[in-house]
C-alpha cells in the first residue's frame, strides 16, 4: 500500500466501509426479531463487522467523511431484514457473504478474508434451521406452483394449436386446473402421511421407560436397545449402565431423557417433513394459483395467437419469479435458477403446441 492512496483506492475503501456498516446494521435488525442463541450469534456477527469497519476507517482517515452510502444491493438487503427477518433474508445474507470482495483486495487483511468465510458458514447454519422448518411445505408449494404453470400452459397451448374454439380451450384449462390441483393435494397428503408414519414406527416407544426400574442390572438388556439403534457394544453397555445406576430417580424428567438412545429420531425429523394436511393444502393452492395463470387471457376474452402469446408471457414471468425464489433460498444464483425454470416451462409448452399444430392439421 502506498503512503498516499490514489483516488480509486479511497473510493474502493469507502465502498467497503459503507458495506460493512450496512451489514452490521442488517445483523442487528435480524437480531431484533430473534431471541436466545440466534440473537446472540447475530449480534456477535454485527460486532465482527464493526471490526472490519474500523479497518477501513483507519485507512481512510479524514476521507471517511462524508459518510458513504452503501450500494443498492446492500440497501435492499437491509430493507428486507427490517421488513421480514425470515429465512429468505438469511439466504440473501449468506449469498452476500459468499461474494465478499476481500479475497481479491490487497488492502483487506487475511483475518478479514477468513472472517467473511466463517460468517458465510454461520449464516448457512442459521438459515439451515429455517430451511428445515419450511422444507416440507415449501417443497409442496414450489412443486405445486411450477407443475400448475407448466402443465396447464402446455395443455392450453396444445389445445389452442389444434384450432378448437376459445370456449373449449377455456374449459380444458379449468378442467386441467381442478384435476391437477386435486391430484397434487391428494398425492402430497399420502406421501407426507406415509413418511411420518414410517418415522413414527421407528421412534422409541415412550412407555418403555416405565420398565426401567424393574430391569436386571446384571443382565442389562437395555444395552441391546442402544446397540439396535447403532451404538457400539462398548458404548451401549456404558450408557445402559449409567441409566440403570440412576434408576432410583428414573421418574425424574432428566433421567428419563437419558434413557432415549442418542441417535434416535426426534421431533425435528417430523418437523422437516411437515404436516400432511399442510403439504396437501399448500400443494393444492399453489398448483391452482399456477394453473390459473395460463387460463387468464381466455377468461379475459382474448382469443387466437394473442391469447397464446399472452398466456406464454404471463407464465414466463411467473416461472422466472419462482425459479429466482428457489435460487435465493438455496443460496444459488436467482437469475440462473429463474432462466432454468423458464427454459423448462417454455420448452414443454412449445413441444405440446407443435404437437397440437400437427394434430390439428391431420384432423383438418
Amino acid at each position: 500500500m502506498t503512503a498516499t492512496p490514489s483516488g480509486s483506492d479511497i473510493r474502493r475503501w469507502r465502498r467497503h466501509l459503507a458495506a460493512e456498516r450496512a451489514e452490521a446494521s442488517t445483523y442487528r435488525d435480524l437480531a431484533a426479531r430473534r431471541s436466545g442463541e440466534e440473537r446472540a450469534i447475530l449480534l456477535a456477527l454485527a460486532d465482527a463487522e464493526k471490526r472490519h469497519e474500523q479497518h477501513w476507517l483507519d485507512l481512510l482517515g479524514p476521507a471517511a467523511e462524508p459518510r458513504p452510502r452503501p450500494d443498492l444491493r446492500t440497501r435492499v438487503l437491509g430493507f428486507f431484514a427490517r421488513s421480514f427477518g425470515a429465512v429468505f433474508v438469511l439466504a440473501l445474507v449468506q449469498r452476500a457473504e459468499a461474494r465478499s470482495p476481500y479475497g481479491a483486495d490487497d488492502d483487506a487483511t487475511d483475518t478479514m478474508v477468513a472472517d467473511e468465510k466463517v460468517h458465510e458458514e454461520v449464516i448457512r447454519g442459521l438459515a439451515a434451521r429455517g430451511r428445515a422448518r419450511m422444507a416440507g411445505t415449501f417443497r409442496a408449494a414450489v412443486f405445486g406452483a411450477n407443475d400448475g404453470l407448466v402443465s396447464n400452459l402446455a395443455l392450453v397451448l396444445g389445445m389452442a394449436a389444434t384450432g378448437v374454439s376459445t370456449s373449449v380451450v377455456l374449459a380444458s384449462g379449468i378442467a386441467g386446473l381442478l384435476a391437477g390441483a386435486l391430484s397434487m393435494g391428494a398425492g402430497e397428503f399420502v406421501s407426507v402421511r406415509s413418511q411420518r408414519e414410517l418415522l413414527a414406527a421407528s421412534s422409541p416407544d415412550p412407555s418403555t421407560r416405565a420398565a426401567l426400574p424393574a430391569l436386571d442390572v446384571n443382565a442389562n438388556e437395555l444395552a441391546l436397545v442402544y446397540r439396535a439403534r447403532g451404538m457400539s457394544p462398548q458404548d451401549a453397555e456404558a450408557h445402559a449402565a449409567e441409566v440403570l445406576h440412576g434408576r432410583d430417580c428414573v421418574h425424574d424428567e432428566a433421567a428419563l431423557a437419558n434413557a432415549r438412545p442418542a441417535n434416535a429420531e426426534d421431533e425435528n425429523d417430523h418437523e422437516e417433513i411437515g404436516s400432511a394436511w399442510g403439504a396437501a393444502l399448500s400443494s393444492f393452492c399453489f398448483f391452482a394459483s399456477g394453473a390459473i395463470i395460463p387460463v387468464l387471457p381466455y377468461l379475459l376474452g382474448i382469443t387466437g395467437i394473442a391469447a397464446v402469446l399472452t398466456s406464454a408471457g404471463l407464465v414466463g414471468v411467473a416461472l422466472l419469479l419462482t425459479g429466482a425464489t428457489v435460487g435465493v433460498l438455496s443460496g444459488a444464483s436467482p437469475l440462473r435458477r429463474g432462466l432454468r425454470q423458464l427454459g423448462i416451462g417454455w420448452g414443454a409448452a412449445a413441444a405440446t403446441y407443435l404437437l397440437g399444430l400437427l394434430f390439428g392439421t391431420s384432423v383438418g
